[in-house]
């Protein structure tokens, strides 16, 4: 194994150095090696979806984020609402990005068609072959996905508001209050809470942190669920359903006969989590919060 990570290791830094990702602007171009393949991406496509091309890419958010405005200040793209969910983006190059990208496009291929020019016909063929196996073998075995629960550590509460924060502007275009209150109703959690009625969850996967939720004490006889979210790289992986099992179980285990939680009507995925899972809706009324009108909704069970 030793053997094999360290020639993997040697190839990577051979191929990094072949093909100029070490150098400061790829291609002799004012972008970085990852703004460049942003900028392959969104060329080879009419318009994308921000999450999806944050999924395609594994890039933080945050990361994404900030490189898209810069592309937007330099006039490269454009960002809009999604007709079909108000929620998403819609990220188009403007004809100044597509220059751009059919420049960078272009230089790659004049520099691989290089690389290639002194082999034979016999070694190109060897060459393309040798990279089909490995896509092959690195694409065809799925990589690992185990979802693990576990009580917050150190700098977790920190992360359950920045992931609040960033998300929820992102998706929903919330402005800074959520994440305040979000804010506070952690730091009452981390201050106050009952160790025998009260507890929170972090979801791992593959230990990566993805997920939260806590269960803090309503009255004597009901618990609310607070703050659930999953990351949107883990949704799909059924994160949300068990975060939301775990609260209830520790509930029913600390004495309550039932559990409340509030939300608003657009966080349809996670309402649909809260039906599977045996809630119903209460009440519900309109109000002005985070910078949107939303129309906030109270959902019930018992234990």
């Amino acid at each position: 194994m030793d053997d094999a990570v360290s020639r993997v290791r040697a190839f990577t830094r051979y191929y990094t150095g072949a093909v100029g990702a070490l150098q400061e602007g790829l291609l002799r171009s004012p972008y970085s090696l990852t703004e460049a393949r942003v900028l392959f991406e969104l060329g080879r496509r009419e318009s994308v979806d921000a999450i999806e091309l944050r999924r395609m890419l594994d890039l933080d958010a945050g990361y994404l984020s900030r490189m898209l405005a810069r592309f937007e200040a330099d006039k490269l793209l454009t960002r809009e609402r999604s007709e079909i969910d108000g929620r998403r983006q819609v990220i188009r190059l403007t004809a100044q990005g597509r220059a751009a990208y059919t420049e960078l496009d272009d230089a790659s291929a004049a520099e691989v068609a290089q690389l290639l020019d002194p082999l034979t016909a016999e070694d190109r063929r060897e060459l393309v072959q040798a990279m089909d196996t490995i896509e092959r073998i690195l694409t065809e075995r799925p990589r690992p996905q185990t979802v693990v629960l576990r009580p917050p550590r150190a700098g977790d509460l920190g992360w359950v508001v920045e992931l609040h924060g960033r998300l929820y502007a992102e998706e929903y275009g919330w402005d800074a209050t959520f994440e305040a209150l979000v804010a506070r109703i952690v730091a009452d959690f981390a201050e106050r809470r009952d160790p025998f009625r009260e507890a929170g969850w972090i979801a791992e996967v593959d230990g990566e942190r993805v997920g939260c939720v806590i269960c803090v004490r309503d009255d004597d006889e009901t618990a609310r669920l607070r703050i659930l979210l999953v990351d949107p790289v883990a949704r799909g992986l059924g994160v949300g359903g068990r975060l939301v099992e775990e609260c209830l179980r520790f509930a029913k285990q600390a004495g309550y006969r039932r559990m409340t939680l509030w939300t608003n009507d657009v966080l349809a995925a996670a309402r649909r989590i809260y039906e599977r899972a045996g809630f119903e809706l209460e009440e519900q009324s309109e109000h002005r919060s985070f910078g949107k009108d939303l129309v906030g909704q109270t959902w019930s069970r018992d234990l």
